[in-house]
């Protein structure tokens, strides 16, 4: 692991923006080879550039049929001294040294990409499921499961999205079928936000039943409200983007993008693997108020960059890996001293 060329000498001091924070990823090595690490967990701090790599994940039951498939390790979220982690089909539960208690599964679970722990539930993407699936921590129970699929495969822009509420440990749920590709969901105020890159708007799930929130670009990421509007990675222009509810761009976050020759495994079609591939984002509140807020995103290769909220400038940069095929896909603030 090494950082990469310094690309943001403009950074400036400490005194004039907040300390950059300690962060959590997770990292996905798309079109690796069986008997090669396909991802792991890493701490790193953006202000000192450490990193330090927790999880190496080498499982060897993987799906290895096409991209990212069942490899690497997704998202991340926290509770009490315990940190989640989401595997293609299984969530790993593990403790502070990062030894495994116990897991979670279920049949409608696959291809899980994001996931939220909000007031001791548990919320899940379910990919292979064009799902989201509810978990109570306290009973250990799935309690909840919301399809929402394009049954008739229009374009995301126009499709008709069939809703349906089932329950996640009955046998009456939803076929396997990836049709919206469900890989965000975010909880505030008692409404389930889900996006997708083949979603056109912010799916709003509330005691009404599911409505459209936002319009937002199809392949985005980590979509969630924010300030009356949507923060995502726009995972197609290579940005993060700060939209209003109809879908214009108020703010973008450019992708760091890195010399081709100081890459590694540039050989792949890039719908398997390519650099400025944006996915992983959280927020760090500055100690000098809105001002000082800050934007954390992750792509490929596996990069962390930290933004100024407000005005969009990039301050830091921190690359775990040149090699492409290796991105960032889980990120959070870490917790722990």
């Amino acid at each position: 692991m090494a950082n990469a060329p310094d690309l943001d000498p403009q950074g400036g001091d400490t005194q004039s923006r907040a300390r950059l924070p300690t962060v959590i990823c997770t990292t996905v090595v798309r079109s690796a080879h069986v008997g090669a690490s396909h991802g792991g967990v890493y701490i790193v701090d953006l202000e000192s550039g450490a990193i330090r790599q927790v999880l190496d994940w080498n499982d060897g039951s993987i799906d290895w049929s096409g991209r990212g498939g069942g490899r690497g390790l997704r998202g991340i979220a926290f509770h009490g001294d315990e940190i989640y982690i989401a595997a293609s089909d299984e969530i790993f539960v593990y403790d502070r040294a990062f030894r495994v208690r116990r897991s979670i599964r279920n049949r409608y679970l696959g291809l899980c990409h994001e996931i939220q722990i909000v007031e001791g539930q548990l919320y899940l993407t379910a990919t292979a499921t064009d799902s989201i699936l509810v978990y109570d921590l306290a009973t250990g129970r799935f309690t909840a499961g919301y399809c929402v699929r394009n049954p008739g495969a229009e374009k995301p822009e126009t499709a008709r999205l069939a809703f349906g509420a089932f329950d996640p440990e009955g046998e009456r749920g939803p076929k396997p079928g990836d049709t919206t590709h469900i890989n965000s969901v975010w909880v505030e105020g008692g409404v389930i936000y889900i996006g997708g890159v083949h979603l056109a708007r912010l799916i709003a799930i509330g005691r009404d039943g599911p409505g459209a929130y936002a319009r937002i670009p199809t392949w985005t990421h980590n979509a969630r409200p924010f300030r009356g509007g949507v923060l995502a990675n726009s995972t197609g222009s290579d940005s993060i983007g700060w939209f209003d509810r109809t879908g214009n761009l108020l703010r973008r976050y450019e992708i760091p993008q890195f010399p081709a020759e100081s890459l590694e495994h540039t050989d792949l079609p890039q719908d398997y693997a390519r650099q400025a591939f944006g996915r992983g984002l959280c927020l760090s509140d500055g100690p000098g108020g809105a001002g000082s807020a800050l934007l954390i995103g992750g792509s490929s290769p596996a990069s962390l960059s930290a933004y100024r909220l407000e005005t969009g400038e990039r301050l830091k940069t921190v690359t775990l890996t040149m090699d492409v095929r290796n991105a960032v896909h889980g990120l959070e603030i870490w917790p722990f001293d």
